[in-house]
Formats: C-alpha cells, sequence, structure tokens
C-alpha cells in the first residue's frame, strides 16, 4: 500500500512542454496517482492526442491547453484557462525546453565547424528554457501564494551540472534556471510553496527526435552513462510525481540529478 504522503488523488497539475518527451512521461504518472492534468503546447499536433490516451487510461480528467508561453499574454491566458476548468492550480511543471548544438561563435581551425548562432537562435533557446519558467511561475505565483500552498517543479538539464561541447546556449539556459529554483525557493519558502527541479540525462523520445536520433542517443548512453542505459520517461516521472506529493513537504531549492550518473 501506498504512503499516504505519496497521494496526489485530486490534485491539479499544469504540465508545460507536454505533448510529448519528458512532459508527456510527467503527465502519465501523475495521472495514474490519481492528479487532474493540464498539458500545454505550442499545437494540438501532439497534445490532444496525449490528453485523450492519457485521459482514457488513468480515469482522470486530462485537458490539452494550447498556448505559447514563452509569450507573457499567452501565459496568462493559458493560467486563466486551467483555473476556469479546474479552479485550482497545485502543481507547475516547467517541462519545456529545447537545444540545439552549435558553438556561441564559429571556432577557428576546426575543419567542419558549424557556424555560431544567430540572434534568433540565442533568443529562441534562452526563452524555451528559462523565459517560460518564469514567465508560467510568475503568472501562477499570485494563485498558489494566497492558498499559501503549491509545487513549482522545473525541468533543467545534467548540462546545469556539466557544460557541454557546441552547447553553451543550452547550458546557460538551464543553469539560470537551477539558479532561478535555488532564489525563487527562498522568496516562497515562507508562503507554503515549493520549489524544486529535476536534471535529467539522455532521455530519448521517438516522437520528438525520429527513430535515427533515439537510436543514436541510446548507443550514446551505453557508452556514456556509468548505469550503461538511457533513461526512459516515466522515470522522470516517477522523480516529479515526489516532488508534486507531501513526501517532499521538507525539500525547496533543489535540483536533483538523474541522470544514471553522467555528470559524476
Amino acid at each position: 500500500m501506498m504512503p499516504a504522503e505519496f497521494d496526489v488523488t485530486g490534485k491539479v497539475v499544469f504540465i508545460t512542454g507536454a505533448g510529448r518527451g519528458i512532459g508527456r512521461g510527467i503527465a502519465e504518472v501523475l495521472a495514474e496517482a490519481g492528479a487532474d492534468v493540464a498539458l500545454n503546447a505550442l499545437t494540438p499536433n501532439h497534445v490532444e492526442g496525449a490528453a485523450a490516451k492519457i485521459a482514457a487510461a488513468s480515469g482522470r480528467r486530462v485537458v490539452p491547453i494550447i498556448a505559447d508561453v514563452t509569450k507573457p499574454d499567452e501565459v496568462r491566458r493559458a493560467v486563466d484557462a486551467v483555473l476556469a476548468a479546474f479552479g485550482r492550480i497545485d502543481v507547475l511543471v516547467n517541462g519545456l525546453g529545447d537545444s540545439i548544438r552549435k558553438p556561441l561563435v564559429t571556432l577557428p581551425d576546426s575543419a567542419g565547424s558549424a557556424p555560431g548562432v544567430s540572434d534568433d537562435e540565442l533568443r529562441f533557446i534562452m526563452d524555451i528554457n528559462l523565459t517560460e519558467a518564469l514567465l508560467c511561475t510568475r503568472a501562477v505565483g499570485p494563485h498558489m501564494l494566497a492558498r499559501r500552498s503549491g509545487k513549482v517543479i522545473n525541468i533543467a538539464s545534467w548540462t546545469a551540472h556539466q557544460g557541454g561541447r557546441d552547447m553553451v546556449l543550452y547550458t546557460a539556459a538551464k543553469t539560470g534556471l537551477a539558479g532561478f529554483t535555488r532564489a525563487q525557493a527562498l522568496e516562497w519558502a515562507p508562503y507554503g510553496v515549493h520549489v524544486n527541479a529535476i536534471a535529467p540525462g539522455i532521455f530519448p523520445d521517438v516522437v520528438t527526435s525520429g527513430e535515427e536520433r533515439v537510436r543514436q542517443s541510446t548507443q550514446r548512453a551505453e557508452q556514456t552513462v556509468p548505469l550503461r542505459r538511457a533513461g526512459r520517461l516515466r522515470e522522470v516521472g516517477f522523480l516529479a510525481l515526489y516532488l508534486a506529493s507531501n513526501a517532499s513537504d521538507y525539500m525547496t531549492g533543489q535540483t536533483i540529478l538523474l541522470d544514471g550518473g553522467l555528470g559524476l
């Protein structure tokens, strides 16, 4: 029998970037554990189908929310839609993210070096990995603070602890997200709102990357990860369940590596 502290039955969870990948894995686990879930994505392409499948499998209410959560007005609209649908938000998961593999500037004396990042690429990577979390947390904050209860879970990355070649922008954004997690946790701790982060390692997803890139990521994980395998998307969901539940009520401001030992 599961300890009562892990029970999230009836909690309302808002997850950004949830149509596929890690966000969807989190949504599946939390819905199975009894939560009602609002799934956000930029387009309906994946999220509407994901919402229907998760609802059918779990018996919980799962609602798709289509919005660009890197834009303040759309964030407010999305949060208002969740509150209108469910009446409250108990857990916010800032799960939106993406990366590109490019150096900051073109490297000299490096055959075949990729060109440096453009202005648009710089803004995109910072917005999708960091600005999104700031905007969504700001929008949900007044609701959680007024209730003196809430859990914010940021999805960071192992690169926040160990940089990677050609991943300067992504590393900068995810490191900023870890710092934001610490600072926001301090600011909201007196009001009963907890802020933590998960830093996943290699978690390939066919829907996001395609079969060939998943195969390459899996092979890389088998060679570089101490546990000799890639992560499974639902495994991030298991850690998110802990952070979303009352079992984690004495934890705040932490960024927890979930990377098979990759960052050691």
